[in-house]
């Protein structure tokens, strides 16, 4: 029976319009590392982001220096708070009919991301999404000690909710990393949805059990799945 959704956010039920990998372009940019969009975007989404600078910055510059990377990284948060200050962002398509359908079959809906929870709260706000009404649940990279692929941020909401097993849980991302996440939590379904980051071909490359073009089709997924385990 499955128990928990485990969403990531940007990308996945948040369309912001990529501006979070444009901001680390740009910040990128800024600072004379020359790179395109496509590599921030395979090499940094659904990361912890001052990971994903990191693994940047060593791609292209073949550089570790903490100092640098930690400047990137402020550099980065403030510009990205400006941009987020201003941006009119709005749900995916199909994202809040299916909280509401999930609430329905008493499926606990989470948010896991890659953002600190500042950024998080602040992307909510925007929406008027709140904890304990549209969701259940929020978990943030800055809320546990290992980011994406590792599985802390599932495994805390799973502590949460007192699930003991990850057959219990669905994981549904936009990119490599998140499907990384849900495989390494021992999720019964790991599902890439081509609305953000990568494409079809990029999440197969990551081995998820399914992927989807729209939210609506993680219910038929749930449904199928209670059928077949009566």
């Amino acid at each position: 029976m499955i128990e928990m959704v485990v969403f990531d956010m940007a990308g996945t039920v948040i369309d912001e319009q990529n501006v979070v990998y444009k901001t680390l372009h740009e910040t990128l940019t800024e600072a004379g590392i020359n790179t395109d969009f496509e590599t921030v975007l395979a090499l940094g989404a659904g990361k912890e982001k001052k990971m994903a600078i990191a693994d940047l910055v060593s791609y292209i510059e073949g550089s570790q220096d903490p100092k640098l990377i930690q400047d990137l990284f402020d550099s980065f948060r403030k510009k990205l708070e400006a941009a987020y200050l201003n941006l009119h962002i709005l749900p995916q398509p199909g994202a809040e009919t299916v909280f509401e359908e999930l609430k329905k079959r008493n499926i606990y809906i989470i948010l896991n991301t890659g953002y600190d929870r500042k950024t998080a709260e602040l992307l909510l706000e925007k929406l008027e999404w709140r904890v304990g009404k549209e969701i259940d649940y929020l978990v943030t990279a800055s809320d546990v000690y290992a980011g994406r692929p590792e599985p802390d941020m599932i495994e805390k909401a799973m502590e949460y909710y007192d699930i003991e097993s990850g057959d219990q849980v669905i994981k549904v991302g936009d990119s490599i990393v998140d499907i990384e996440e849900g495989r390494n939590a021992g999720c019964r379904y790991v599902i890439g949805v081509t609305t953000g980051a990568h494409n079809h071909s990029q999440l197969m490359s990551a081995e998820p059990t399914h992927i989807i073009d729209h939210l609506s089709e993680l219910l038929e997924i749930i449904d199928n799945h209670d059928i077949h385990s009566f």
